[in-house]
C-alpha cells in the first residue's frame, strides 16, 4: 500500500473513530467474560455446596451444570455481539474509510 494512502486512512476521523468503538467494545465484552469466568470460579471456591446441590428433590443434577453450560454459552452470545457489530458498523466504517483513501 502506498505510504500516501496509508496516511490518508490513519488521519481520516471515521478511522479514528473505528479504532476507538472496536477498543471500547472489545474491552467491554473481555471485562464481562472475565467476570463471568471468574465469578465461576470463585463460585467454585467459596461456596461449593451451592453448586453441589442438587436442581430438584430426586435429580442427580446440580445447579453447578445448568451455571457451567451457561457459562460456555455467555462466550458464543459475547462473541455473536462482537461479530454483529464488525458485520454491521464495521465493516460499513472501513468501507468507507478504504473509497475515501482512494480518492
Amino acid at each position: 500500500m502506498p505510504q500516501a494512502t496509508l496516511e490518508a486512512i490513519v488521519h481520516n476521523p471515521k478511522y479514528q473513530q473505528l479504532v476507538r468503538s472496536r477498543a471500547v467494545l472489545g474491552g467491554a465484552l473481555s471485562i464481562v467474560t472475565l467476570l463471568i469466568y471468574f465469578g465461576f470460579i470463585g463460585l467454585i471456591a467459596y461456596n461449593p455446596k451451592f453448586l453441589g446441590a442438587p436442581l430438584a428433590d430426586g435429580l442427580t443434577t446440580t445447579i453447578g451444570i445448568p451455571i457451567g453450560v451457561l457459562v460456555i454459552l455467555s462466550a458464543f452470545v459475547l462473541s455473536g455481539i462482537y461479530v454483529a457489530r464488525a458485520n454491521t458498523t464495521y465493516d460499513r466504517l472501513i468501507r468507507e474509510i478504504v473509497e475515501e483513501a482512494h480518492k
